[in-house]
């Protein structure tokens, strides 16, 4: 995963094989889980929210 930004991450993880070990950092998961399913597939907003939670903005809704 050298060079890939946090949306990239995030659907590695979530399309990875049932049995695979891949993990992400928890800040990631966060962050995204707390965007809507649609979000998700968004790029920008992906890598937005997880840049927001590193920076101390992340808010529950």
């Amino acid at each position: 995963m050298k060079g890939a930004d946090a949306f990239d991450m995030w659907w590695y993880w979530a399309e990875k094989p049932h049995e695979s070990m891949l993990t992400i950092p928890a800040e990631l998961h966060d962050a995204v889980m707390a965007l809507s399913p649609d979000e998700r597939r968004d790029r920008a907003k992906v890598n937005e929210a997880v840049r927001r939670y590193r920076n101390g903005e992340f808010r529950m809704e």
